[in-house]
């Protein structure tokens, strides 16, 4: 579980997060909708501790963010899969060795890196496309390489800031189907969306961006 408990981030120039509390549990597919400026990209980064909140806290799984120590910062996030909105694929390694590069960092999981980094690739549809480069790739794969890197680690979520915002309607459709399928096996997912009618085929339950505040729909 994911637990935010009265976080708050601020910005110097203003704009940012006032007090959000709301929960991620396991297995759920959760959307978090709003305008641009909302909050949404801010929250994430939160949860990811790359913006550490100024107050309040958040807890994943059994760990809390106020007892956090910096040595403790790469277990925190190798328990997150990250799918960023500019993908932030290593231009110059191939596919596999995108994803071999995030599997190299977790140490205690079954399988050798390179065995798990050919199943996360294999879920995503692109073992055709091992070693080809990411200026090779359509953006749609690219997309999907930034998801098999999420998932090598077998994350308890994934978080993914804008996953279709800039695919066709025909790409969506394939990378919300295989967001689908990686929930269906247990793995939560929290999407930060303008777009939530794309996902509605996922049933998701909807937490919606308002000037810094977070509310239910």
């Amino acid at each position: 579980m994911i637990k935010l408990l009265n976080v708050s981030y601020r910005y110097s120039g203003g704009g940012g997060i006032d007090s959000v509390s709301f929960n991620v549990n396991s297995g759920e597919f959760v959307l978090l909708v709003g305008k641009t400026g909302a909050g949404k990209t801010t929250l994430l980064k939160m949860i990811s501790m790359e913006l550490p909140p100024k107050s309040g806290e958040i807890t994943l799984e059994s760990t809390r963010s106020s007892d956090l120590k910096p040595r403790m910062l790469p277990n925190w996030r190798r328990r997150l899969g990250i799918v960023y909105q500019d993908f932030r694929l290593i231009g110059d390694r191939s596919v596999l060795e995108n994803v071999r590069l995030t599997a190299t960092c977790e140490k205690n999981l079954p399988g050798k890196p390179k065995e798990r980094s050919l199943r996360a690739i294999g879920r995503v549809g692109l073992t055709h496309k091992l070693h080809c480069l990411p200026g090779e790739l359509s953006i749609g794969e690219q997309q999907r390489t930034a998801i098999a890197r999420a998932l090598v680690n077998e994350p308890f979520v994934v978080l993914a800031d804008e996953p279709v915002s800039n695919l066709d309607s025909e790409t969506s459709a394939s990378i919300i189907d295989l967001m689908k399928k990686v929930n269906s096996l247990g793995t939560a997912m929290l999407i930060a969306t303008h777009q939530p009618e794309r996902f509605a085929s996922c049933n998701p339950r909807i937490l919606e961006a308002v000037n810094g505040r977070i509310q239910e729909q």
